[in-house]
């Protein structure tokens, strides 16, 4: 049955799947960056930073079982092929984490936010959209390319991840390596009083976990039985926006894609939460001066992604699955860069002011 059905809308499925879990998480389980940041900066609870670990453990632990079954090759992943540029993660998780935190949101937080009504996420998600193209394909692409300039990792080249780098060292299998670390995330992270008293929180964690394992195994498995050249690929909620945008202003025009069904997935699986919670309302900004500071904080979160080749989702678990040399670095610069603005926002400035 599933040779009938064509390759690009089989890896749109995938990617609906993965997204609606990822929305259901969010709304349900109140997985949000933003959130874990300040909670553990201003709130005075690590649950939610905890939260992050645990499906970071248990995407390492899914993606690296996965290799050592053969299902799916990491060094051919995006962030295990490309040359790592340690001040492009830097520089472009600092610019993504500040203008999270004028945004309110980083791109998968405001589709959440979306499906549950808030229409001031639509604004930062057609913002942050725009400007991940405008950096990425547009004028400003050749300004990026020389500032940052991508290169592929060669054949023969170890890939720029922790486990593939440690294995080249001590001969022992990446695969392997890998799991251990996972296991070791997941065990430190979930080691937690507030997890045995709301267990929920934990398991919402791991379906985030398993919703970038899902997109790893999926779009590998299309990539290894069909006939297309379609990239083997996971979450990232950056160039998937802009990409999600294109799609519906000219679909009859290209196919549809991983991102776009990702995109779709995160809005459908936060509608369905936000309903079964009784959240869903539409809301507005009445603020002109917030407006203008979501709008600019969603415009560097667009360019700091492309530098950083990747968002919150991108960088801080599906490249932290494959355990890339660039993952715990941008996360770090993103956290850094939001906690910066929050301090600001706390204190009553604001530069898009």
């Amino acid at each position: 049955m599933l040779e009938s059905v064509p390759e690009h809308i089989l890896v749109a499925a995938v990617g609906l799947f993965g997204g609606v879990l990822l929305g259901l998480a969010a709304r349900l389980g109140r997985f949000c960056t933003l959130g874990a940041i300040e909670d553990l900066l201003y709130g005075g609870s690590d649950m939610r930073i905890r939260m992050w670990g645990i499906a970071i453990g248990t995407a390492i632990l899914g993606a690296f079982t996965l290799m050592a079954l053969g299902w799916i090759d990491g060094g051919e992943s995006y962030y295990l092929s490309i040359a790592w540029l340690p001040w492009a993660s830097v520089i472009g998780g600092l610019m993504f984490g500040y203008g999270m935190a004028l945004a309110g949101n980083c791109g998968y937080g405001a589709v959440a936010r979306l499906g549950g009504g808030d229409l001031r996420s639509f604004v930062i998600v057609l913002v942050m959209g725009v400007s991940t193209y405008v950096v990425l394909s547009g004028p400003l692409a050749p300004l990026r390319d020389m500032l940052f300039p991508q290169s592929p990792v060669l054949p023969g080249d170890v890939p720029p991840g922790i486990a593939h780098a440690t294995a080249q060292w001590t001969g022992i299998p990446a695969s392997a390596i890998g799991i251990v670390i996972g296991l070791a995330i997941l065990i430190v992270s979930a080691s937690a009083r507030v997890f045995v008293e709301s267990p929920k929180y934990a398991v919402w964690a791991v379906v985030v976990g398993i919703a970038i394992i899902s997109g790893w195994a999926g779009t590998s498995y299309v990539a290894q039985t069909g006939f297309e050249a379609l990239p083997v690929v996971s979450h990232s909620f950056a160039a998937p926006l802009g990409e999600s945008i294109l799609w519906w202003m000219i679909g009859s025009a290209q196919p549809v894609s991983f991102a776009v069904g990702s995109v779709a997935g995160v809005w459908f699986g936060a509608f369905i939460g936000s309903l079964i919670k009784g959240h869903f309302r539409w809301e507005a900004c009445e603020d002109p001066r917030e407006l203008r500071r979501q709008i600019f904080g969603a415009g560097l979160m667009g360019a700091g992604a492309v530098i950083a080749l990747g968002c919150t989702v991108g960088q801080g678990i599906s490249a932290f699955s494959m355990l890339a040399f660039s993952a715990p670095v941008t996360f770090l610069s993103i956290f850094a860069g939001a906690s910066f603005g929050l301090r600001q926002l706390i204190v009553g400035f604001s530069p898009a002011e």
